[in-house]
């Protein structure tokens, strides 16, 4: 009698059953996550769906009853949404949103925020044959986004620029690619000599260059609040792509800085300061750097505004960093533009010429008659603004110098 009635009592749940009834909403609420993919950049070079993946319904969403798990999946953890984006944008889930003309003035911002988080997927563009059509999405999405940022008539508020720091972040900032001369040895390296690598994923690079450009130097860019994003950390990691190969991304990248200089006051000095370290590395330690002419054309255009009298470390500058730069064997790659830097500092201040002077002597080249004349072009520009006083002072050594070069079997000199 009593088995029959606790036969009829509702039985209790078991353990396993509520675990799957767990999981599955689980999974329920990581596929309506992984359908904002586009804040994920570096998720999308899986191809095969994983086991357990969603399927995509008709409607082009994703079906929720395809989240049910088979028997070897009981129990396990839902698929995080990093590993569920590269199925997803492989079924054809990046697609190209509303243009800007097509909504309306209060949704705008909104699209634009979307727009954003969709390019920061990152694509392969070493398999030129990859994901075709998702890139040609892209690529008009980022077109779309430079002419929104050319003709917006509104300030930029924190999320869009939260949003634009992302979106640049993701592209922008990568691994370069290693140098040619890697493999070589140091005196085998000539990089006047190398093919310089061209950077495969240019097509898409170029149009977020232009945008970081029109967005930096748009009048509805308010400096002290972008500050906060284009910081530091930054203007460090767009430093560092100064030692890309491919010179159309630093011609950007110099054209950029010195925007960034113009308008962001607060970093001026930091970026002075972060300049001369990379100056440093390469004199005394690597001697090898693809954007230190790219550099020196920014420097000679900040030279140029230095107020009179010049500080103690603007001199310090000239000593430390620019007179050494005649040390390296790759001077010619960049010495009209630091030969324009140091007459700068001539023309401000006419008693630094004989530092210039003596610093010129002091890394002057004995063997390499190439460079010597060089040096000797660079001297004559720096006597033209040097002054009588300051020209008694290094003239018995200048003489000795100049005697030398006569004495040269060289033709030019």
């Amino acid at each position: 009698m009593i088995k029959q009635i606790l036969g009829k009592l509702p039985r209790k749940p078991s353990k396993s059953s509520h675990n799957d009834s767990n999981n599955v909403n689980d999974g329920v609420l990581n596929t309506h996550s992984s359908l904002n993919l586009f804040s994920v950049p570096n998720s999308v070079n899986s191809s095969k769906p994983t086991s357990g993946s969603s399927k995509p319904s008709s409607n082009g969403t994703l079906a929720p009853h395809s989240l049910s798990m088979n028997k070897s999946n009981q129990g396990k953890k839902s698929t995080p949404v990093e590993a569920q984006v590269g199925p997803v944008l492989a079924l054809g889930v990046y697609e190209a949103l509303p243009s800007f003309r097509d909504v309306s003035g209060s949704e705008k911002q909104s699209l634009f925020i979307r727009k954003l988080n969709m390019c920061c997927v990152v694509f392969d563009f070493i398999d030129v044959a990859k994901n075709l059509k998702e890139k040609d999405v892209k690529r008009q999405t980022l077109l779309e986004l430079v002419d929104y940022v050319t003709s917006v008539t509104s300030k930029f508020n924190e999320v869009a620029m939260q949003a634009i720091t992302k979106m640049v972040t993701a592209n922008l900032f990568r691994t370069l690619p290693s140098p040619n001369h890697d493999n070589k040895a140091s005196e085998m390296y000539d990089a006047e000599e190398e093919e310089p690598t061209m950077e495969p994923a240019w097509p898409h690079l170029q149009i977020v260059y232009e945008f970081l450009l029109r967005f930096v130097a748009s009048p509805e860019t308010d400096a002290k609040l972008a500050k906060r994003y284009i910081d530091h950390s930054f203007v460090l990691r767009l430093l560092e792509l100064f030692d890309s190969e491919d010179q159309r991304e630093r011609d950007y990248l110099k054209t950029i800085l010195h925007r960034i200089y113009g308008k962001f006051m607060v970093h001026r000095p930091f970026i002075r300061k972060a300049i001369n370290y990379i100056f440093y590395r390469f004199i005394f330690e690597t001697e090898k750097h693809n954007g230190i002419a790219e550099f020196l054309e920014i420097l000679g255009t900040i030279i140029n505004g230095f107020a009179l009298p010049l500080k103690d470390e603007h001199k310090l500058f000239l000593v430390r960093a620019l007179i050494p730069l005649h040390k390296p064997k790759c001077v010619s790659m960049y010495h009209q533009q630091l030969s324009y830097c140091i007459t700068q500092f001539v023309e401000k201040d006419a008693k630094l010429a004989d530092t210039v002077i003596r610093g010129l002597l002091k890394y002057w080249p004995i063997t390499n008659s190439s460079k010597e004349v060089m040096f000797l072009g660079e001297l004559e520009e720096v006597l033209e603004a040097t002054q009588g006083p300051e020209f008694q002072r290094c003239m018995v050594p200048l003489f000795r110098q100049i005697g030398r070069c006569l004495n040269s079997s060289h033709f030019q000199k």
